[in-house]
């Protein structure tokens, strides 16, 4: 009998980064949680919070922002009571919230300034160049005819990176540096990215440093020089009759660089490990029929992101539970992704699933506002590769991230052979 099925319930572990690099995701802990106790309160943290684990408390909870707050804590960290005020130790940096970390009526001013562009309609104007983005990738990781590469360095890295990098309107040789700062800001809990390991002088801090300082000079000059690019439109965004007071605009690019590039990535990387673990899904998905079903059960069934966290506005009785003003709430989408009540045979791998209504983005009014540019570059990138690959196989283990917030695969080390051109 495993852990997960003969602990007691208060000992299951769903919230140290050590549990999400040694096996991926709980799922034996968040079925337990689903089944005998779906809002569960963990106590004996530096946080203690409320583990939510079924899809339809998360989304209820989710739809109702004045009373679940995003702030002040965006994730709950198992050893540090703020990891927000933790990481901005020192005086450094006085970094403004995020989109993400907004509540109302802030976040809906906010959003309003990068809706507009990341809407389906929009997103045709940039569909040729993720288009010739991903075929590039494919190209070049496929042009030898077969080999052993890491899948996350040939293709999940890349791809995202350079479409952030070319809708924000950074130059491309700066492209690798989106990379580097992505890494040390969500890998603050990874000592390969932090070595440190949460010091004041944290990698992460550090990034956030570097990326305000880069951008700070792209801004300047898209003040007077502006361009057809996403720093152009922070730039000269107004709230209110007022424009953006310039760390804003350097808190949206950072939103944007981290946000934009790491969940794309790992959903990536994490829909290759599946399709190889699951060789008849992916003879499906190579026929472009499926690619659209196939995206969408990638996502369930990756969902990058593992918690987000919600702070009470009040006293409130939620299904049963008594919450006071101030308790904190962890959302666990990859449970939710899961749960029995919504998906039919939820842990079978079926890129044809119909319907399939996941919370890989979220839900409510903290939707991803870029979930629409994911799915293109999912899209664009399967439809690319698939079809020409003969042969995929693992030559060595997943190298996870150690963290709780992002379920990320480091490194996937793959041997491929492309079917004759």
């Amino acid at each position: 009998m495993s852990a997960a099925t003969d602990l007691p319930l208060d000992q299951l572990d769903v919230i140290t980064p050590d549990v999400f690099e040694q096996s991926g995701y709980p799922h034996e802990a968040w079925e337990r949680l689903r089944r005998e106790s779906p809002i569960h309160y963990f106590g004996d943290s530096a946080v203690p919070f409320w583990a939510i684990t079924k899809h339809a408390d998360i989304t209820m909870v989710s739809k109702q922002p004045e009373l679940f707050l995003n702030g002040p804590r965006l994730f709950i960290h198992p050893l540090v009571s703020n990891i927000s005020e933790e990481l901005q130790e020192g005086g450094q940096i006085d970094r403004p919230p995020t989109l993400i970390e907004m509540d109302n009526p802030q976040h809906s001013a906010y959003r309003k300034i990068i809706s507009s562009r990341f809407t389906p309609a929009a997103l045709k104007k940039i569909h040729s160049e993720v288009d010739r983005i991903a075929r590039k990738f494919v190209d070049e990781m496929l042009a030898e005819g077969e080999g052993e590469v890491d899948f996350v360095e040939k293709i999940a890295a890349p791809l995202p990176i350079a479409v952030i990098g070319w809708l924000l309107g950074v130059p491309e040789p700066d492209w690798p540096q989106l990379y580097d700062w992505t890494n040390r800001m969500i890998g603050f809990d990874d000592p390969e990215f932090n070595p440190a390991n949460m010091d004041t002088e944290s990698e992460g801090t550090k990034a956030i440093i570097e990326l305000f300082t880069y951008f700070s000079q792209l801004v300047e000059d898209r003040r007077v020089n502006p361009q057809d690019d996403l720093i152009s439109l922070f730039t000269h965004a107004e709230v209110g009759g007022e424009k953006l007071p310039p760390m804003d605009v350097l808190s949206y690019c950072q939103i944007i660089v981290g946000a934009g590039n790491e969940t794309t990535r790992n959903a990536t990387s994490g829909g290759m490990l599946a399709l190889i673990q699951h060789e008849e899904e992916r003879r499906k998905l190579s026929n472009p029929e499926n690619l659209r079903t196939g995206i969408e059960e990638i996502l369930r069934w990756t969902s990058p992101v593992i918690h987000f966290a919600r702070t009470l506005a009040q006293d409130t009785v939620f299904n049963g539970h008594k919450f006071k003003k101030g308790d904190t709430l962890a959302l666990y989408y990859p449970s939710a992704n899961r749960d029995e009540d919504i998906f039919d045979d939820p842990f079978a791998f079926d890129v044809t699933r119909r319907p399939n209504r996941h919370l890989a983005f979220g839900v409510g009014e903290h939707v991803c506002a870029g979930a629409h540019v994911a799915r293109l570059e999912l899209e664009m990138a399967y439809r690319y590769l698939l079809p020409r690959l003969e042969e995929i196989e693992l030559v060595g283990e997943p190298d996870r991230l150690r963290s709780n917030l992002i379920g990320g695969i480091k490194r996937l080390p793959i041997r491929f052979k492309a079917k004759p051109v």
